[in-house]
């Protein structure tokens, strides 16, 4: 299995700290967010590679990282080669891109690298491997807000999602979806289909809703925290709360 983490964004929200700098660097208690990540990563012994796709204006950044990084799991920087908002590929665009450029055909973990945790993704990783089922990372929250803003979830008995919903006004749930993803082969394929289809390329959750209504996803609820680095106010709450 291979990891992906998606760091091409130009953060545009968190000017001017990401005008000219990675949000994914961006430190948390004196640590990249990406290296928390990483570090949760490392803790999956099915990962053989992690991939981390960025765009011309960070990958430097990441190079520098990488380089004095000290990882137990090889890493590669991929560039899709954009350099403004206006041109960027979206996330799904760069997940076909990273496909696509590293001929990839095995099973697809794939992460937001603006999301930090507080919790393992064994137990996730364990699931996915005993039911061989598309798997969804959910959290449990309790602030309507914050469910509101987000991608909820309903599940059956079996953990199957029966419906996903983006941004609702009344959340029939509180299991909110986070950008973390563990993907059969068989779905890794069907990225391209998704974009031939003229699909939005862009939130990495489109894919999700798209999918579930063609074959089985399962969502597993991860017990825990996360965080989603979008803007000031959610940087500073994860500097402050995040341990």
């Amino acid at each position: 299995m291979k990891a992906l983490i998606l760091a091409a964004g130009y953060a545009v929200r968190l000017y001017p700290l990401t005008k000219n700098f990675p949000k994914p660097l961006l430190k948390i208690n004196n640590k990249p967010i990406i290296s928390y990540i990483v570090e949760r990563l490392e803790e999956l012994k099915e990962i053989s590679t992690i991939y981390i796709v960025t765009n011309q204006r960070y990958f430097h950044h990441f190079e520098s990282w990488k380089n004095q990084a000290n990882t137990k799991i090889p890493i590669e920087i991929i560039n899709d080669q954009t350099e403004t908002e206006e041109t960027k590929l979206g996330g799904i665009g760069d997940i076909v891109f990273t496909i696509k450029n590293k001929n990839t055909n095995d099973e697809l973990l794939i992460i937001a690298g603006d999301n930090i945790f507080d919790f393992s993704l064994q137990l996730m990783m364990r699931y996915f491997q005993q039911h061989k089922k598309d798997t969804i990372s959910l959290v449990e929250k309790d602030n309507i807000e914050e469910l509101k803003r987000g991608g909820i979830v309903t599940l059956d008995k079996n953990n199957k999602i029966i419906k996903f919903i983006e941004k609702p006004e009344h959340p029939p749930t509180n299991l909110y979806s986070n950008c973390l993803y563990i993907f059969t082969k068989d779905t890794v394929r069907l990225y391209q289909i998704y974009l031939e289809q003229g699909n939005n390329p862009d939130q990495p959750g489109r894919f999700v809703q798209w999918l579930y209504t063609r074959k089985e996803v399962h969502g597993f609820v991860n017990k825990g925290r996360i965080f989603d680095i979008g803007t000031h106010e959610s940087l500073k709450r994860a500097r402050k709360e995040f341990k």
